[in-house]
């Protein structure tokens, strides 16, 4: 066995290989945390009605506003205006989820 050496000696670089992919892995967690502050920060608009009624809320759907024009409002037709309530929250929902794949399709199923 004269030509054998003990251990594994410098002839692998795994130690270069799993810095990198460390590195690799804090930097995506980091982009994926940047993502995730923007999309609660971001203000996305719902609208129905024609813009009676509009619903602002982050791309987290956390709704921060319900706004409803005076002449969405018939007392004696409260189930339109309900309605239209129910739509602008669909419509902002769908631009949220929509943002939402921008942002973080990149992360794959690491977002979800």
């Amino acid at each position: 066995m004269a030509g054998f050496r003990g251990g594994f000696g410098g002839g692998f670089g795994g130690g270069n290989q799993m810095q990198n992919l460390m590195r690799q892995a804090q930097k995506m967690q980091e982009e994926m945390q940047k993502a995730q502050a923007e999309l609660e920060e971001a203000e996305i608009e719902g609208t129905a009605g024609g813009g009676l009624i509009k619903v602002t809320m982050n791309a987290k759907k956390t709704v921060t506003a319900i706004n409803i024009s005076p002449d969405a409002v018939d007392t004696e037709d409260m189930t339109m205006l309900e309605d239209l309530i129910v739509a602008a929250l669909n419509d902002g929902y769908s631009k949220a989820d929509k943002l939402y794949a921008e942002k973080m399709g990149a992360f794959g199923s690491l977002g979800i």
